[in-house]
């Protein structure tokens, strides 16, 4: 017969939400704000960069990055992502979620001011510094992730826990939109007072030397929002189920949640001692193989789709943008009004399709549950890039480009009311307390690897099978845009197969979904299968 759950993990089940829930979300939130704007905004200057640092006179066209390096820019910081999943996931089961919660932000806001300092002799001196200093701010931005949304989680009652989570991830869709507001305020400023012909009339006066601020003062803004989480980070107390069953300190917890929730809570160590016996297994134990491998697998593959697929978008975007007339070809701008005219079809995008569909997840994740928002995600989204990928010689065409651009649109809307968000809250609520960041880091570091995949296998993939636009972009032949999007709709099935091997955490105890604290496994047995590691992770 199980144990009797803690006193102080049953207050935190049933509590209503209060100013410390409030809180939890608005710090973490406020971090996850930052780390949408950082990882964004690199997209609303990369044509800016082009212009200033790879312009060849007598060409007809802009001067843009070379493919290789388009791809590093973003590469880097994924790839500093996916060291900070993991790492700061493990530190945060090793030495408490707090103690490196401010390191984050910290290195996050380090990150994004120097990338505006990024200096060099040649152009590639310039963009190798700054992929550097991006690759250190994707560490930080990558160790957010885990961090937040098991503090959170940990914080959060078994009724409004879903909603909560995904409130902190919502606010990337602020981030997004700040980024694209604050693009749109520089630009303009400058614009304004630095007037520039277009680059089909004065290629060189196209891109007055000023330029070069507009791109360095919108990457440095980013620091700002991270400075302001730092302090708030730091204040915060160790979540009390961080302290009762990984630090094994019943007292401390049953002291914390005292005065948080204001009732009198008894510590029970040896009550604490009895739950957490032989609750030791690392991720690479047989034990945990048994109980939660294919969640882990689950976990990691829905979120490695999910990069592949919310990533690759991106390569209808230009042509989306330049039928609809948002954004015209770039030899009729100068380059300060093409980064407004970006800035602004993006925030439009923001606008209609992504910050609704993270809202409409915060308002139904502990109504439907997640898995059932998972599958609708990705369901839709495959419907939609079928669609698209049916129609897209009929939808280019003149006076059917709306419909295009409303496709595009849901398909962003379905991605956050989706697997975007759920990705993110599913594997903080199913995996026992001593492995949850460890494991949350795991499958958001898959995630990532997707991102890498979708954003430069699909910007060579997408490009036409002729070779005809090799000369303008710079990029070798590929299976084209209709091709490309037949391709991501069959991964959006795959996301579909692999949420099957997920379990519904919806109204249900952390405890109670990983079979944690004397809970039930969610596989029904916790019998001891042996404890032999590989690693002792």
């Amino acid at each position: 017969m199980a144990p009797e759950k803690l006193q102080v993990l049953h207050a935190l089940d049933v509590a209503g939400t209060q100013r410390y829930h409030v809180r939890a979300v608005v710090i973490a939130g406020t971090g996850f704000f930052a780390d949408a704007y950082d990882l964004f905004c690199i997209t609303l200057v990369t044509k800016l960069l082009g212009r200033i640092y790879y312009h060849a006179p007598g060409r007809g066209e802009p001067g843009r990055l070379p493919p290789r390096l388009e791809a590093a820019f973003g590469g880097a910081t994924f790839c500093g992502a996916v060291v900070g999943q993991l790492l700061f996931g493990w530190l945060g089961d090793q030495a408490g979620r707090k103690r490196f919660y401010g390191k984050t932000v910290l290195l996050m806001a380090a990150g994004s001011f120097l990338s505006g300092l990024s200096f060099g002799d040649t152009p590639g001196g310039v963009m190798a510094t700054l992929c550097f200093f991006r690759f250190w701010l994707g560490v930080g931005v990558g160790g957010d992730y885990p961090l937040s949304a098991t503090i959170v989680a940990e914080y959060a009652s078994k009724r409004t826990r879903g909603a909560l989570v995904a409130a902190v991830f919502a606010m990337e869709g602020f981030g997004v939109l700040a980024g694209c507001i604050v693009t749109l305020a520089v630009s303009a400023t400058f614009q304004a007072r630095f007037r520039a012909p277009a680059y089909e009339e004065d290629p060189t006066g196209s891109t007055p030397p000023q330029a070069d601020y507009v791109w360095r003062i919108v990457l440095m803004a980013g620091a700002i929002p991270a400075c302001l989480t730092y302090h708030w980070r730091a204040r915060m107390p160790e979540t009390a189920r961080y302290t009762a069953l990984v630090a094994r300190d019943a007292g401390r917890a049953a002291r914390d949640m005292s005065r948080v929730l204001e009732v009198d809570i008894a510590g029970e160590p040896d009550k604490v001692e009895s739950l957490t016996r032989g609750r030791d297994y690392g991720v690479l134990s047989r034990r945990f193989a048994r109980r939660h491998g294919l969640h882990l697998l689950g976990a990691a593959a829905c979120w490695f789709v999910l990069g592949v697929v919310f990533y690759s978008q991106t390569i209808l975007q230009e042509e989306i943008f330049s039928d609809v007339g948002w954004v015209p070809r770039a030899r009729a701008m100068s380059a300060l009004e093409e980064a407004y005219r970006v800035a602004r079809a993006h925030a439009i995008i923001a606008l209609c399709g992504t910050l609704p569909g993270y809202w409409f997840t915060v308002a139904l994740v502990d109504v439907v549950g997640r898995k059932a928002i998972q599958f609708l995600g990705f369901a839709m989204m495959t419907g939609f890039m079928l669609a698209i990928a049916a129609l897209y010689d009929s939808l280019a065409s003149p006076g059917r480009r709306v419909w295009l651009v409303a496709m595009y649109t849901f398909t962003f809307f379905f991605a956050n009311f989706g697997p975007n968000s759920t990705t993110f809250i599913v594997p903080a609520e199913i995996f026992p307390a001593h492995l949850r960041a460890t494991c949350h880091g795991i499958s958001s570091a898959a995630g990532k690897a997707g991102a890498i995949v979708g954003t430069f296998g699909f910007m060579y993939a997408a490009q036409k099978a002729d070779g005809s636009e090799a000369a303008e972009t710079g990029y070798p032949s590929g299976i084209g845009v209709r091709a490309s999007l037949f391709v991501l709709a069959a991964s959006n099935v795959l996301g579909i197969l692999f949420t099957c091997l997920l379990p519904e955490p919806k109204g249900r105890s952390l405890e109670e979904v990983s079979g944690d604290g004397g809970g039930e496994s969610v596989n029904g047995d916790d019998a001891d299968v042996g404890d032999s590691q590989i690693l002792p992770l």
